[in-house]
Formats: structure tokens, C-alpha cells, sequence
């Protein structure tokens, strides 16, 4: 008898592994319940998770209207981000989506734009009706007189009464024709087929720019990458061009960027970390990890370690000195603790964190997002350490991934904190004292800009001022606020 197959756990790696032989609708509340459940939770693995169904519902996308795949896309993250709203990351990535099939959508527009402006171009009949007749010349007492020349005034003087060409002799040649000048009322759109002419006469009704004009040739005018696909400018795309193939390409890349994105942050340690440090960090972040150990390769360093009680300190201990145990991915296993690699590891309670920071060189922490203005929300216990360092004037270095950073603005704090078993605090057995008091665990700080002096995320370091602008670059205006 063959044995049965035994049940797999929910999660990331269940979900992985059903996504591709389940229905889209089923792989969509699958991942909703998993959300919901917190069996799918930190910001790494609810990315994944996101971006492998965001390439799922594209590719069984059977209508070829960009404007509809848009709409479709919208409504799958509206769902994931209402049925699990402190997981920012799920919404990082479907915007990230957004702004892939926008940008594939401009570039075909603006592809079919030019090869129309090229044909159009090319296939015009050259009719001598098509140039313009030649523009009357100026009359020649117009020129007669000079300011060069030191002469008395043009009337009623030896130099008015004669003519240009007493004054400015040519040689017997043919005459030539001089090229039309260009006034306000000359149509552009003829005047492309012949070489512009401008004149002194006419600078001041020249006018500066003839996209938005009617009688603009297309093509003419170099479109801006960020300009925002209005409805009707989705409307005039050719739908015929199926964009899906070009669309799970791009998701495909993001894919990879999550899967190297611990990698390329740790190229950064060495240019960080020095000989002889003492370095504080807080919670078991599978990157602050790997940036230790980059470091240890080819530095001698000692690290203090808060444990992170209640939430975190098991995994932390596992973090220092190993133990069996599978983490978030379910198939992806810590390399190895930081005391094999040579690394002087030193746990303290958190009460101990403000005693010893005088003696810390430096404080990297990891975080569970980077919202616009800088802030980031890391786990229980970030913000003390911050707000220590700031009293002892130590740089806080934040290590992060790109896919973190989010377009949200924190207007309410409160809002982005998630509290945990308020029993691990206190123990439900002390019936009586529990009672009289209220006992919150809360999960996540909020830490301000300004108690952050360095990000590196796998782009290199910035400053919190300087996160605008890779927001800027991965997000689109349009695509901010998911619900509308």
C-alpha cells in the first residue's frame, strides 16, 4: 500500500507549491486566508507570496485591453491589502505591478506614435502645392540707413536719398532666393517639410512649443516617461497587441530582485563595518544576519544583541547560537549562527540597552517597512534603541530592500502598530493582577526620520532625506492609493 502524502503546513511554501495547478479566483482567498490568519506574515515572504499571484492573474488575463488589466490588477490588491492592512509590502508590490504594465503601455503607445509619424512622413506626395510661396521681400528704405554709420538722420540727408545697392554693391551673380520666413500665422504642420528658417523679425512671435497645438505633427514632441495613462489615453492603445508577455517579464524581475535582495545588501558590509567595532542590533532580521556575515570574512568585530523579549527572543538565541527550526520561507534555513563565523556575540535583556550604548560604535537594525517620509516600522523595541543612540550621539544604520519602501505617508502612527498575545507579557494564571491592570504587546514601533541617520538597501546608502526619490522611481502618483 503506498504511503499517503502527508499535509503540508499553511503557508509560503503550501501556497507556492498549489498556486500553479489551482484556479486564479482559489489562489486569490487562499492567500487572503493565509493573510488573514497570520500564517503568511513579515514583509518578505507576504511579498513573495504576492508577486507570484500578481504573475498568476496577468498570464490568465484573457482580454487584451491594457485598461482592463489595470482594473483587474487594482482589484486583487484592494482585497489582499483589506484583508491584511499592516502588511504594507503586499501593496508595495502591487503597485509595483501597476506602474510595470503603465510603463509597458506607454512605450507601445509611444512605439506605434512614431512608427505612424515615420510613415505618414514618408508616404506624403511632394506637390508643388505643398511649398510656400515665396514671402514678399522688405522694402529697401527700410535698410537705408544705419546706426553703424556715423551719418546725420535718414531723412533729408545724402545717404536716404540713395539706394542699398549704391550703398552695398553685390557682385553680377544670379539672384538667390531667399528662404521664407516663419510668422505666427504660417502653418507648422507645412513647414516641417522644409528646412526651418527663423528670422530676428519674428523671435517674439515665434512660439516656444506646439505639442498641445492641433496642427502639431505627432511625433514631434518627446514624451515624458512619468506622464500618467489617463482612461483615454487607455482608450486610444491599440488592444490588439497582447502586452501580458512583456507584463509577467517585468513581475518575473521583481521576483529575482526579492530572491537577491538580502545578497546585494550585504555587498555594502564591508564599506560599514570595521575592524575592532562594537555593533548593537535588535531581533533576528534573516538581512541584518547576512550583513554580519559578509563582514566577518574579512573583519574582527564584536556584536551586542538585544534579545527581544517577549516577541522575538527564541529566534533571537537561534540567531546567535543555531538551532533546528525552519523559518518564514519554510525552505530557506539561516547559513549558519553568528558565533560560527568567528563573531563575538554578546545577548543583553533590552532593560540594558541605554547602559551600554556608550560603549557602541554603531546601531544596525532591520525594519518591517520604510514609509515616505523616512520613518520606518521595526519590530517592539526599535524606537528605545534609537532614541539611546541619539543621546549618545551613535549613527543608526537601517538595512532594508527597496521592495520595503512605501509611498504612504504616516498620518496616523497608531494605526501602523500591531499588537500581539498580550500573555506573553503577563501570565493569565495571576487571575487576580491581571484583573486590575491592561497589558498590551505591542508588536511594531514607529521610529521618526530623525533618529535614522543611513538606509542601505540594495540600490547602496542613502539618507531618510533621499527616499522621496526611489520612491518616486518604482512608484507612479496614480497608483498611491489603492482603495479608490
Amino acid at each position: 500500500m503506498a504511503p499517503s502524502a502527508v499535509p503540508m503546513t499553511p503557508g509560503l511554501a503550501s501556497f507556492l507549491k498549489s498556486i500553479r495547478s489551482r484556479p486564479v479566483e482559489t489562489s486569490i482567498e487562499n492567500l487572503i486566508s493565509l493573510l488573514k490568519r497570520r500564517q503568511i506574515r513579515s514583509s518578505r515572504p507576504c511579498a513573495i507570496a504576492t508577486a507570484h499571484l500578481m504573475r498568476r492573474v496577468v498570464a490568465t488575463f484573457k482580454i487584451t485591453d491594457v485598461a482592463r488589466l489595470i482594473e483587474r490588477v487594482q482589484q486583487v490588491g484592494q482585497r489582499l491589502t483589506a484583508a491584511q492592512p499592516r502588511e504594507i509590502a503586499v501593496g508595495n508590490i502591487v503597485r509595483r505591478v501597476l506602474g510595470v504594465i503603465r510603463e509597458e503601455a506607454e512605450e507601445d503607445r509611444d512605439g506605434e506614435t512614431n512608427s505612424f509619424s515615420e510613415a505618414n512622413s514618408d508616404s506624403r506626395p511632394h506637390t508643388p502645392g505643398d511649398t510656400l510661396s515665396p514671402r514678399p521681400g522688405l522694402q529697401s528704405t527700410l535698410t537705408t540707413f544705419s546706426p553703424l554709420r556715423h551719418g546725420t538722420s535718414p531723412t533729408g540727408s545724402p545717404i536716404a536719398s540713395r539706394s542699398s545697392d549704391d550703398l552695398f554693391p553685390t557682385p553680377d551673380l544670379e539672384p538667390s532666393h531667399r528662404p521664407p520666413l516663419l510668422t505666427s500665422h504660417i502653418s507648422y504642420a507645412v513647414a516641417n517639410t522644409a528646412p526651418m528658417a527663423t528670422s530676428m523679425f519674428s523671435l517674439l512671435s515665434h512660439p516656444v512649443s506646439h505639442a498641445n497645438s492641433p496642427t502639431a505633427t505627432p511625433g514631434t514632441s518627446s514624451p515624458n516617461p512619468k506622464n500618467s495613462l489617463t482612461s483615454h489615453a487607455l482608450a486610444n492603445l491599440n488592444t490588439a497587441k497582447d502586452l501580458r508577455a512583456e507584463v509577467i517579464e517585468g513581475i518575473e524581475e521583481i521576483i529575482d530582485e526579492l530572491d537577491q535582495v538580502d545578497d546585494q545588501i550585504a555587498g555594502y558590509a564591508l564599506e560599514h563595518i570595521h575592524s575592532n567595532e562594537i555593533i548593537l542590533t535588535h531581533t533576528s532580521s534573516t538581512t541584518v544576519q547576512k550583513f554580519l556575515l559578509r563582514a566577518a570574512t574579512k573583519r574582527k568585530f564584536t556584536v551586542i544583541h538585544a534579545e527581544s523579549f517577549p516577541n522575538n527572543h527564541e529566534a533571537t538565541h537561534a540567531t546567535v547560537v543555531g538551532s533546528e527550526g525552519e523559518d518564514d520561507l519554510g525552505t530557506e534555513l539561516f547559513s549558519k549562527p553568528l558565533t560560527a563565523a568567528g563573531i563575538t556575540v554578546i545577548v543583553i535583556p533590552d532593560a540594558a540597552v541605554f547602559a551600554l550604548m556608550s560603549r557602541v560604535n554603531k546601531v544596525i537594525l532591520g525594519t518591517h517597512v520604510v514609509l515616505a517620509n523616512g520613518g520606518l516600522v521595526a519590530a517592539a523595541g526599535a524606537k528605545t534603541i534609537a532614541q539611546a543612540a541619539r543621546v549618545h550621539r551613535t549613527p543608526v544604520v537601517v538595512v532594508t530592500g527597496v521592495y520595503k519602501l512605501s509611498p504612504i505617508y504616516p498620518f496616523d502612527f497608531e494605526s501602523l502598530i500591531e499588537y500581539g498575545d498580550a500573555s506573553k507579557v503577563f501570565g493569565y494564571e495571576d487571575g487576580d493582577l491581571v484583573e486590575k491592570v491592561d497589558v498590551e504587546n505591542p508588536l511594531f514601533d514607529y521610529v521618526p526620520a530623525e533618529l535614522v541617520d543611513l538606509y542601505i538597501t540594495n540600490l547602496g546608502g542613502h539618507a531618510p532625506s533621499y527616499l522621496y526619490r526611489i520612491v518616486s522611481d518604482h512608484y507612479r502618483t496614480e497608483d498611491t492609493n489603492l482603495a479608490r
